[in-house]
């Protein structure tokens, strides 16, 4: 209990600043802060009143930038229990990432200043099954990029594991975000996030402080 309430102090500290994050580490705990409360059924709700929306109409500044998939069950503002200005969502089916998503996600980290990504996929991803399944008419440049994590015999969940971990290894390899990553400025991490239990799950490894 004491830790939680410790937490939750912590939290609402970092909000009441308008969540300014100096390190990939940083946001890294806030956004797990965030979804372990959202497990728990304790969300805070941050940065989702006037005051919030009236500072941000000048411009943004999220700490974090999410990868994430378009399936309406993984809303990243709810699961991570953040608010209006917090996040950079950029959301496809199966997150993968083209020329659009990475021109997307270099703009939140150059221009806004994003200092942790997120790759975010999930259980029961339809995009990966699909691919699986080799039904992929109409959604083949999709599937050309998930299809590299498709392996035979392999289950769904862990195909959708690995397609977060292709994806992290190719924005890692990202000359403007691998500088940034190698000045430890920013970090990528891969996730799994699971329908039933709500936690996200981390699948490689995540940032520390210097």
């Amino acid at each position: 209990m004491k830790h939680l309430i410790l937490t939750l102090l912590f939290s609402v500290t970092l909000f009441a600043q308008g969540a300014k994050v100096a390190s990939p580490a940083e946001g890294y705990q806030l956004l797990m802060q965030g979804n372990e409360r959202f497990v728990k059924g304790q969300l805070l709700h941050p940065d989702r009143d006037e005051v919030r929306r009236v500072k941000t109409v000048a411009g943004q500044t999220p700490f974090g930038t999410i990868l994430g998939c378009s399936d309406s069950r993984v809303p990243p503002e709810i699961l991570f229990d953040q608010g209006v200005g917090d996040l950079f969502v950029v959301r496809v089916a199966g997150n993968v990432v083209g020329p659009i998503e990475l021109a997307s996600i270099e703009y939140s980290v150059i221009y806004l200043g994003s200092k942790i990504l997120i790759v975010l996929g999930h259980e029961n991803c339809g995009a990966v099954d699909a691919v699986q399944q080799g039904k992929t008419k109409d959604i083949e440049p999709i599937a050309e990029l998930i299809s590299p994590a498709i392996k035979p015999n392999m289950t769904l969940e862990n195909a959708v594991k690995e397609n977060v971990k292709n994806v992290v290894g190719q924005l890692e390899k990202n000359p403007v975000l691998a500088d940034l990553i190698k000045k430890k400025q920013f970090a990528v991490v891969g996730g799994y996030y699971d329908l039933v239990s709500g936690k996200v799950i981390v699948l490689t490894p995540a940032p520390t402080h210097r």
